[in-house]
Protein backbone atom coordinates (compact mmCIF):
# COMPACT_ATOMS: atom_id res chain seq x y z
CA UNK A 1 0.00 0.00 0.00
CA UNK A 2 1.65 3.26 -1.22
CA UNK A 3 1.63 6.79 0.48
CA UNK A 4 -0.03 7.70 -2.79
CA UNK A 5 -3.26 5.58 -1.79
CA UNK A 6 -3.49 7.29 1.92
CA UNK A 7 -5.33 10.30 2.55
CA UNK A 8 -2.62 13.54 3.73
CA UNK A 9 -3.49 15.01 6.61
CA UNK A 10 -6.38 17.18 6.94
CA UNK A 11 -7.32 16.04 3.66
CA UNK A 12 -10.64 16.13 2.47
CA UNK A 13 -11.34 11.67 3.28
CA UNK A 14 -10.25 13.06 6.77
CA UNK A 15 -12.52 15.06 7.31
CA UNK A 16 -15.30 12.67 5.87
CA UNK A 17 -14.46 10.03 7.85
CA UNK A 18 -13.06 11.61 11.45
CA UNK A 19 -17.06 12.40 11.77
CA UNK A 20 -19.38 10.24 14.61
CA UNK A 21 -22.57 11.40 12.46
CA UNK A 22 -21.19 9.04 9.76
CA UNK A 23 -22.03 6.04 11.60
CA UNK A 24 -25.22 6.32 10.83
CA UNK A 25 -24.57 4.65 7.88
CA UNK A 26 -23.66 1.79 9.50
CA UNK A 27 -26.80 -0.60 8.83
CA UNK A 28 -27.51 1.19 5.63
CA UNK A 29 -24.05 0.12 4.48
CA UNK A 30 -24.23 -3.67 5.67
CA UNK A 31 -27.75 -3.75 4.23
CA UNK A 32 -26.72 -3.27 0.96
CA UNK A 33 -23.61 -5.33 1.27
CA UNK A 34 -25.07 -8.50 2.04
CA UNK A 35 -27.84 -7.78 -0.27
CA UNK A 36 -25.27 -8.95 -3.36
CA UNK A 37 -25.77 -12.53 -3.02
CA UNK A 38 -21.99 -13.84 -2.56
CA UNK A 39 -21.26 -11.35 0.33
CA UNK A 40 -24.67 -12.05 1.99
CA UNK A 41 -23.99 -16.09 1.96
CA UNK A 42 -20.29 -15.75 2.97
CA UNK A 43 -21.75 -13.79 5.83
CA UNK A 44 -24.34 -16.33 6.31
CA UNK A 45 -21.96 -19.72 6.15
CA UNK A 46 -18.74 -17.94 7.97
CA UNK A 47 -19.95 -14.95 10.42
CA UNK A 48 -22.21 -14.60 13.47
CA UNK A 49 -21.91 -10.47 13.13
CA UNK A 50 -25.66 -10.15 13.54
CA UNK A 51 -25.27 -11.89 16.86
CA UNK A 52 -22.70 -9.50 17.73
CA UNK A 53 -23.11 -6.30 15.51
CA UNK A 54 -20.76 -4.70 18.38
CA UNK A 55 -18.20 -6.39 17.40
CA UNK A 56 -18.89 -6.15 13.45
CA UNK A 57 -18.85 -2.68 13.97
CA UNK A 58 -15.44 -2.57 15.86
CA UNK A 59 -13.85 -4.14 13.06
CA UNK A 60 -15.42 -2.51 10.41
CA UNK A 61 -14.33 0.61 12.17
CA UNK A 62 -11.10 -0.41 12.72
CA UNK A 63 -10.24 -1.14 9.05
CA UNK A 64 -11.76 2.05 8.27
CA UNK A 65 -9.43 4.15 10.86
CA UNK A 66 -6.64 2.47 10.55
CA UNK A 67 -6.68 2.84 6.94
CA UNK A 68 -7.29 6.70 6.79
CA UNK A 69 -5.80 7.62 10.17
CA UNK A 70 -2.78 5.12 10.70
CA UNK A 71 0.50 5.11 9.94
CA UNK A 72 1.54 3.12 6.79
CA UNK A 73 2.61 0.56 8.97
CA UNK A 74 -0.63 0.27 10.63
CA UNK A 75 -2.66 0.66 7.58
CA UNK A 76 -0.14 -2.40 6.41
CA UNK A 77 -1.08 -4.67 9.37
CA UNK A 78 -4.62 -3.77 9.20
CA UNK A 79 -5.40 -4.71 5.75
CA UNK A 80 -2.97 -7.95 6.59
CA UNK A 81 -5.30 -9.06 9.18
CA UNK A 82 -8.53 -8.69 7.08
CA UNK A 83 -7.16 -10.15 4.39
CA UNK A 84 -6.11 -13.23 6.56
CA UNK A 85 -9.28 -13.48 8.16
CA UNK A 86 -11.19 -13.36 4.46
CA UNK A 87 -9.03 -15.89 3.01
CA UNK A 88 -11.36 -18.99 4.61
CA UNK A 89 -14.36 -17.00 3.71
CA UNK A 90 -15.45 -19.44 0.88
CA UNK A 91 -18.03 -21.59 -0.50
CA UNK A 92 -20.17 -22.79 -3.42
CA UNK A 93 -20.51 -19.96 -5.44
CA UNK A 94 -18.47 -17.16 -3.46
CA UNK A 95 -15.02 -15.99 -2.32
CA UNK A 96 -14.06 -13.26 -0.33
CA UNK A 97 -11.24 -12.87 -2.73
CA UNK A 98 -13.30 -12.48 -5.58
CA UNK A 99 -12.76 -8.84 -6.82
CA UNK A 100 -15.99 -8.17 -7.75
CA UNK A 101 -17.18 -8.50 -3.81
CA UNK A 102 -14.46 -6.83 -2.70
CA UNK A 103 -15.19 -3.57 -4.90
CA UNK A 104 -18.83 -3.57 -3.79
CA UNK A 105 -17.98 -3.83 0.06
CA UNK A 106 -15.60 -0.85 -0.25
CA UNK A 107 -18.30 1.11 -2.34
CA UNK A 108 -20.56 1.00 0.05
CA UNK A 109 -17.92 2.16 2.87
CA UNK A 110 -17.11 4.92 0.27
CA UNK A 111 -20.48 5.87 -0.83
CA UNK A 112 -22.78 5.28 2.61
CA UNK A 113 -20.34 7.39 4.58
CA UNK A 114 -20.32 10.10 1.90
CA UNK A 115 -24.66 10.24 1.59
CA UNK A 116 -24.80 10.71 5.76
CA UNK A 117 -21.52 13.03 5.92
CA UNK A 118 -23.39 15.56 2.81
CA UNK A 119 -26.82 14.91 4.32
CA UNK A 120 -25.50 16.82 7.12
CA UNK A 121 -23.04 19.09 6.57
CA UNK A 122 -23.73 19.53 2.59
CA UNK A 123 -21.70 19.15 -0.73
CA UNK A 124 -18.17 18.78 -0.87
CA UNK A 125 -16.93 20.74 -3.24
CA UNK A 126 -16.49 18.66 -6.79
CA UNK A 127 -12.76 18.61 -6.58
CA UNK A 128 -12.80 17.89 -2.86
CA UNK A 129 -15.27 14.69 -3.71
CA UNK A 130 -13.16 13.52 -6.34
CA UNK A 131 -9.90 13.67 -3.73
CA UNK A 132 -12.48 11.31 -1.13
CA UNK A 133 -12.54 9.12 -4.05
CA UNK A 134 -9.44 8.37 -4.82
CA UNK A 135 -8.48 7.65 -1.67
CA UNK A 136 -11.65 5.08 -1.44
CA UNK A 137 -9.87 3.30 -3.54
CA UNK A 138 -7.60 2.19 -0.27
CA UNK A 139 -10.94 0.09 0.75
CA UNK A 140 -11.29 -2.25 -2.19
CA UNK A 141 -7.28 -3.03 -2.61
CA UNK A 142 -6.51 -3.50 1.18
CA UNK A 143 -8.62 -6.75 1.02
CA UNK A 144 -6.55 -8.08 -1.76
CA UNK A 145 -8.67 -6.41 -5.04
CA UNK A 146 -6.28 -5.27 -7.74
CA UNK A 147 -6.48 -1.41 -8.36
CA UNK A 148 -7.79 -1.68 -12.31
CA UNK A 149 -11.04 -3.16 -10.98
CA UNK A 150 -12.27 0.04 -8.90
CA UNK A 151 -13.90 2.37 -11.33
CA UNK A 152 -11.08 4.99 -12.37
CA UNK A 153 -12.96 8.27 -11.26
CA UNK A 154 -16.00 9.34 -9.68
CA UNK A 155 -18.06 9.72 -12.63
CA UNK A 156 -17.30 6.13 -13.54
CA UNK A 157 -18.11 5.19 -9.81
CA UNK A 158 -21.64 6.90 -9.81
CA UNK A 159 -22.59 4.56 -13.08
CA UNK A 160 -21.20 0.88 -11.52
CA UNK A 161 -23.30 2.29 -8.36
CA UNK A 162 -26.41 3.55 -10.01
CA UNK A 163 -26.38 0.33 -11.81
CA UNK A 164 -25.35 -2.11 -9.09
CA UNK A 165 -28.00 -0.69 -6.96
CA UNK A 166 -30.20 -1.13 -9.61
CA UNK A 167 -29.86 -4.40 -9.78
CA UNK A 168 -30.46 -5.58 -6.39
CA UNK A 169 -32.94 -8.11 -5.46
CA UNK A 170 -32.59 -9.17 -1.81
CA UNK A 171 -32.89 -12.78 -1.57
CA UNK A 172 -33.81 -14.87 1.77
CA UNK A 173 -30.69 -15.15 3.12
CA UNK A 174 -30.08 -11.69 3.24
CA UNK A 175 -33.64 -11.11 4.93
CA UNK A 176 -32.62 -13.73 7.29
CA UNK A 177 -29.92 -12.12 8.46
CA UNK A 178 -30.96 -8.67 9.14
CA UNK A 179 -33.81 -10.05 10.89
CA UNK A 180 -30.87 -11.70 12.88
CA UNK A 181 -29.41 -8.05 13.25
CA UNK A 182 -32.08 -6.20 14.18
CA UNK A 183 -33.27 -8.73 16.95
CA UNK A 184 -29.72 -8.71 19.03
CA UNK A 185 -30.31 -10.49 22.18
CA UNK A 186 -28.74 -7.68 24.78
CA UNK A 187 -31.44 -4.82 25.32
CA UNK A 188 -29.16 -1.88 25.50
CA UNK A 189 -27.89 -2.84 21.88
CA UNK A 190 -31.32 -3.49 20.72
CA UNK A 191 -31.83 -0.05 21.12
CA UNK A 192 -29.09 1.29 19.38
CA UNK A 193 -29.90 -1.23 16.77
CA UNK A 194 -33.43 -0.15 16.40
CA UNK A 195 -32.13 3.57 15.45
CA UNK A 196 -30.03 2.21 12.73
CA UNK A 197 -32.74 0.26 11.44
CA UNK A 198 -35.11 3.42 10.61
CA UNK A 199 -31.92 5.44 9.67
CA UNK A 200 -31.26 2.27 7.04
CA UNK A 201 -34.79 2.64 5.98
CA UNK A 202 -34.65 6.41 5.40
CA UNK A 203 -31.49 5.98 3.62
CA UNK A 204 -32.06 2.53 1.28
CA UNK A 205 -33.30 2.85 -2.05
CA UNK A 206 -37.49 2.24 -2.49
CA UNK A 207 -37.13 -0.78 -3.76
CA UNK A 208 -34.29 -2.16 -1.71
CA UNK A 209 -35.60 -1.21 1.61
CA UNK A 210 -39.10 -3.25 0.19
CA UNK A 211 -37.15 -6.02 -0.24
CA UNK A 212 -36.25 -6.35 3.44
CA UNK A 213 -39.65 -5.90 4.45
CA UNK A 214 -38.49 -2.53 6.36
CA UNK A 215 -41.82 -0.79 6.83
CA UNK A 216 -41.91 2.69 5.76
CA UNK A 217 -44.63 5.38 4.80
CA UNK A 218 -45.80 9.58 4.71
CA UNK A 219 -45.25 9.42 8.58
CA UNK A 220 -42.02 7.83 8.81
CA UNK A 221 -40.36 10.17 6.04
CA UNK A 222 -41.41 13.18 7.85
CA UNK A 223 -39.77 11.56 11.43
CA UNK A 224 -36.72 11.15 9.25
CA UNK A 225 -36.59 14.48 7.81
CA UNK A 226 -37.30 16.26 11.08
CA UNK A 227 -34.50 13.84 12.29
CA UNK A 228 -31.86 15.19 9.64
CA UNK A 229 -32.89 18.88 10.16
CA UNK A 230 -31.85 18.81 13.73
CA UNK A 231 -28.93 16.79 13.12
CA UNK A 232 -27.92 19.12 10.36
CA UNK A 233 -28.75 22.10 13.21
CA UNK A 234 -26.98 20.80 15.98
CA UNK A 235 -24.48 18.01 15.30
CA UNK A 236 -21.71 20.48 13.30
CA UNK A 237 -22.17 23.06 16.52
CA UNK A 238 -20.70 20.02 18.34
CA UNK A 239 -16.97 20.48 19.91
CA UNK A 240 -14.52 18.81 17.19
CA UNK A 241 -13.60 16.36 19.99
CA UNK A 242 -16.90 15.21 20.75
CA UNK A 243 -17.73 14.29 16.81
CA UNK A 244 -14.10 12.51 16.63
CA UNK A 245 -14.63 10.33 19.64
CA UNK A 246 -15.12 7.53 17.95
CA UNK A 247 -12.33 7.58 15.75
CA UNK A 248 -10.16 8.46 18.55
CA UNK A 249 -11.46 5.71 20.33
CA UNK A 250 -10.37 3.17 18.44
CA UNK A 251 -7.47 4.00 17.08
CA UNK A 252 -6.50 3.81 20.76
CA UNK A 253 -7.95 0.69 21.20
CA UNK A 254 -6.33 -0.75 17.53
CA UNK A 255 -2.71 0.75 18.82
CA UNK A 256 -3.32 -0.57 22.06
CA UNK A 257 -3.95 -4.06 21.36
CA UNK A 258 -1.30 -4.17 18.92
CA UNK A 259 1.59 -3.10 21.32
CA UNK A 260 -0.01 -6.09 23.55
CA UNK A 261 0.58 -8.18 20.96
CA UNK A 262 3.97 -7.51 20.36
CA UNK A 263 4.99 -7.69 23.58
CA UNK A 264 3.48 -10.86 23.96
CA UNK A 265 4.97 -12.41 20.70
CA UNK A 266 8.96 -14.22 21.57
CA UNK A 267 11.98 -12.45 20.06
CA UNK A 268 10.12 -9.12 19.87
CA UNK A 269 10.85 -5.99 22.03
Amino acid sequence: MGDERRARAGAPAQRVYREAVVLGAAAYAILLQIAQPGVGQGVADHSDFAQRPVDRLRGTLVFVYGLVYGTEDEADRVARIVRAIHKRVAGPGYSAQDPELQVWVAATLYACNMHVYELVFGPLAPEEKDEVYRHAAVFATSLGCPLDRWPATRADFDRYWADTIGAIEVNDTARAIARDLFNPANPVVRALVRVQRFLAAGLLPDHVRAGFGLEWGPVHQRRFDRLVATVRTVYPRLPLAVRTLPRDYYLHDMRRRAARGSRTQPGRR
